[in-house]
């Protein structure tokens, strides 16, 4: 016969003792309980939704798969997109990874297409009276409101003084991110030589081939670039010669300061003082040169 569930507490206390009287045991116990806890909270895993699914009246959630019926070429790829990873999962989550943008199509679906999702989309701001005011109903759901809902540092970047235009309705998210199909860098793949090629879709000057390159290309355009939005000209991350101190190293010596084995500033010479790196006359290149192993023109 089991000991009641008192007379077995007694004997695990008398057994440890009392904080004071046993603390070895005591910060034992206390700390195999610790490790208990850290090993469930890090072994659990959280079933939930990332994004909240918006009400429309009149219209009700039905679900991935009635895209599929007309939209097959899009739905077919749509398993291969990052966003694709962003559904719910569980018993009772519904496959609204199409809906959670376009809003519940059940009266698109059941209409044959002849209605509108609730949600189609169109680029820039919304729409405007003569008087400049904003429309109390708008007639399309702007493509960065969409992905603002689940991007809010980005919408904070586009802000910024200088960025891309997207809020200003000269390029849309989707110019550059692909939401149906894929890496959602166009260029494809992980890497970021494949995000250079999204870029250099716009840029192609930067691209080359360069006789001397500049070795910061082979690790992408973001190494220098904010590429939403920044409080520098340009993009940039920094706004003077710092930008190339992060990768080119500073080393002083005899009162001198040598950057890539180089005198730049000494009792004699300026140089740094003379503006940024790219603006002094010295490394104009800073994509590439074909004339110059310093990056100049």
């Amino acid at each position: 016969m089991k000991p009641a569930r008192g007379i077995r507490l007694k004997r695990i206390w008398e057994k440890v003792g009392t904080p004071s009287a046993n603390r070895k045991g005591w910060l034992a116990l206390t700390g195999g309980v610790m490790i208990l806890l850290l090993v469930a909270i890090s072994c659990g895993t959280v079933n939930r939704a990332v994004v909240q699914l918006p009400n429309v009246p009149g219209a009700s959630y039905v679900g991935s798969e009635q895209c599929d019926m007309c939209h097959d070429d899009i739905y077919k790829d749509f398993v291969t997109a990052d966003h694709a990873r962003l559904m719910a999962q569980g018993t009772n989550a519904l496959d609204a990874g199409c809906e959670s943008c376009h809003g519940p199509c059940s009266t698109h679906a059941e209409s044959g297409g002849d209605v509108k999702p609730p949600y189609t989309f169109t680029s820039g701001r919304a729409e405007t009276s003569s008087y400049g005011a904003r429309l109390a109903i708008e007639r399309a759901r702007s493509e960065e409101t969409v992905c603002y809902q689940c991007h809010g540092d980005v919408r904070a970047q586009f802000q910024l003084p200088f960025h891309h235009p997207v809020p200003e309705g000269h390029m849309t998210c989707t110019d550059c991110h692909n939401p149906h199909k894929g890496s959602i860098f166009l260029g494809g793949g992980t890497s970021q030589l494949s995000e250079n090629e999204m870029c250099l879709r716009c840029h192609p000057a930067e691209r080359g081939p360069f006789v001397f390159e500049h070795e910061a290309m082979r690790e992408g355009c973001v190494t220098c670039h904010n590429p939403h939005g920044s409080i520098n000209a340009k993009l940039l991350k920094v706004r003077d010669a710092n930008l190339c101190l992060r990768c080119h190293f500073q080393q002083v010596s005899n009162g001198q300061i040598l950057i890539g084995g180089s005198v730049h500033e000494s009792p004699s010479i300026n140089r740094l003082g003379e503006g940024t790196c790219w603006t002094a006359g010295c490394h104009e290149g800073v994509h590439g040169s074909q004339v110059s192993p310093s990056l100049r023109f």
